[in-house]
């Protein structure tokens, strides 16, 4: 008689489940990407204080402090000359401004130092104009109506007519000897400084009577006349014609006292070294 097989008793599997906290159910990776959607937004509103806390003149150097120079230090052809043995034209793929080999970027710092080294020169320039008028007896009388202003353009050297002297004959662009010599100090002192030059003409509302051949015949081309006297004689005291960057006459639009047109003040005109 064959023995029975045995049947195996079946296999309980017991599973323990440990409970979890809150974290569990909620996590915490929100609480990062939160922390950094914070930290984002107050770089935004930095940025944006900055944008309106600056001109245009540091945000400019800010940009150029933060724009990398890519400087090429390979050569081509095996020259060594001007151009390296490079075409003029860029590389194919290469970045626009990698054509700028070698330029370093503009700091606030380097802006700073150019604009004190402009303030410096311009007041050095006003300093010995004064000096020289000073030491011409018949010229002294003449400092009160030199006017000296630092503007956004530059120094601008004003020389501006009084009740009992005129540097032009009414209604004529004939300059008067005093301002001629007036200006021969001015561009000898000016002679030595490489800024640019702009020359303007102003005059006061009086309407012209009567017209004189080959003479202006209104406050425009009166104005316009007598900057370009002034720059006649500036060039014939020595400045080089390719110093005068802008000639202009700009009649009674611009004057110094604007509740009088009639003022002879406002009848003047103004050289300016423009900024480099």
């Amino acid at each position: 008689m064959t023995a029975p097989i045995p049947i195996p008793e079946p296999e309980i599997l017991i599973k323990k489940i440990k409970a979890k906290g809150h974290g569990g159910h909620h996590g915490g990776a929100w609480k990062v990407a939160y922390a950094d959607f914070v930290t984002a937004m107050m770089a935004f509103f930095l940025l944006m204080w900055l944008l309106g806390a600056t001109d245009d003149q540091k945000r400019k150097g800010i940009a150029d402090y933060f724009t990398a120079s890519i400087i090429e230090t390979d050569s081509s052809g095996g020259s060594n000359g001007l151009l390296a043995g490079k075409s003029l034209e860029a590389t194919e793929g290469a970045a626009p401004h990698s054509r700028r080999a070698g330029l370093q970027p503009t700091t606030p710092f380097q802006l700073a130092s150019t604009e004190k080294r402009n303030q410096d020169q311009l007041r050095k320039v006003e300093d010995e104009i004064r000096k020289r008028l000073e030491r011409d007896p018949g010229l002294k009388s003449l400092q009160g109506q030199m006017r000296f202003s630092n503007t956004p353009e530059g120094l601008r050297i004003e020389l501006i007519d009084e009740a009992d002297y005129s540097m032009f004959t009414s209604g004529t662009d004939m300059m008067d000897p005093r301002a001629n010599k007036l200006l021969a100090i001015v561009a000898g002192v000016i002679d030595d400084v490489p800024n640019k030059l702009a020359i303007r003409g102003h005059t006061d509302s009086t309407p012209f009577a009567v017209r004189r051949p080959g003479q202006p015949n209104n406050n425009w081309t009166l104005s316009s006349a007598r900057a370009e006297a002034t720059r006649q004689s500036l060039a014939n005291a020595g400045i080089d014609a390719e110093r005068f960057s802008r000639l202009e006459g700009v009649a009674d639009t611009d004057p110094i006292n604007p509740n009088d047109p009639f003022d002879p003040r406002n009848r003047r005109m103004s050289v300016t070294l423009l900024r480099d």
